[in-house]
């Protein structure tokens, strides 16, 4: 069992490293992800881990932590409507406005273990016509080392494939290697991977056309979610867009982005001009 004054401590830990939020009765959420850790590092208790954390002897055991607390589910082209409107609108209006020599840029801001990034890259191969031959470049960020492992290895059991991909794309983009698929080369060499955390500075990441911050604001407060959002705004292209998770929203938290009609969950620049607006309906 958690102490009330260490759930309070660790609480605090997870805020400040990594945003977050952990209320009241996520007492069985806690223990759940840390007694493995536990064991993994022979701590006796979570008393014991808390002093580890307070007095920062053991910074490997404070990144396990986090990690183990911001590890999400995830599968291929989940909740299916953002995939369809990148392929039916998103990306045609992109390269309609953008030359030939435009590097298109995506940033997947929550990439965990890869699915949503490689998913992208497969809709790209099944319709190279919605770039138009461009170059395409996906950036998966997230905060956990160990999530960002396997993406990058783009190694998956049955039950994880069986979760958002057909037949068709299972044997035409993934490669039986004993009892996993791997996804193939040709998928991989278009996205990179990188460790980050979302309350770190945007700065060094570049601009994006498209940025796909999905299910991981809902985790966050309210500060948060604006600070995140305002920085967001800035590294996306002025006719970019942005796409959020089903249960997020920008409204009432971010003056910098306003919903594209039609297109639930999806956000441009406030002061994107109401023609580019009404041409991507």
């Amino acid at each position: 069992m958690i102490r009330p004054a260490d759930y309070e401590f660790f609480a605090r830990f997870l805020k400040e490293k990594s945003g977050l939020i952990l209320t009241d009765d996520k007492h069985y959420l806690l223990e759940s992800r840390l007694i493995p850790l536990l064991n993994r590092f022979a701590i006796p208790d979570f008393a014991r881990l808390a002093e580890i954390l307070k007095s920062n002897e053991a910074p490997i055991i404070a990144e396990a932590v986090v990690e183990a607390m911001t590890t999400n589910e995830s599968l291929f082209f989940r909740d299916k409507v953002p995939f369809e409107d990148m392929a039916r609108s998103l990306l045609p209006a992109l390269c309609a406005a953008r030359l030939k020599t435009h590097t298109l840029r995506i940033w997947c801001a929550a990439a965990s273990t890869g699915q949503e990034p490689y998913s992208i890259a497969m809709l790209l191969a099944e319709r190279p016509e919605l770039t138009g031959g461009r170059r395409v470049q996906i950036l998966g960020t997230d905060i956990s080392s160990d999530v960002l492992e396997r993406a990058r290895a783009g190694r998956y059991n049955q039950f994880e494939v069986q979760r958002g991909l057909s037949v068709q794309q299972l044997l035409k983009y993934f490669v039986k290697s004993g009892d996993w698929w791997e996804v193939i080369p040709q998928l991989k060499s278009v996205v990179e991977y990188r460790k980050f955390n979302l309350l770190e500075p945007f700065g060094g990441l570049g601009t994006f056309d498209l940025i796909m911050c999905r299910n991981v604001l809902i985790y966050f407060d309210v500060p948060t979610k604006a600070d995140i959002l305002l920085r967001m705004s800035r590294q996306l292209a002025p006719d970019g867009f942005l796409q959020l998770g089903g249960a997020e929203t920008a409204i009432g938290i971010c003056d910098a982005f306003r919903p594209l009609p039609d297109h639930r969950g999806t956000y441009v620049h406030t002061r994107a001009p109401s023609t580019i607006v009404a041409a991507r309906r």
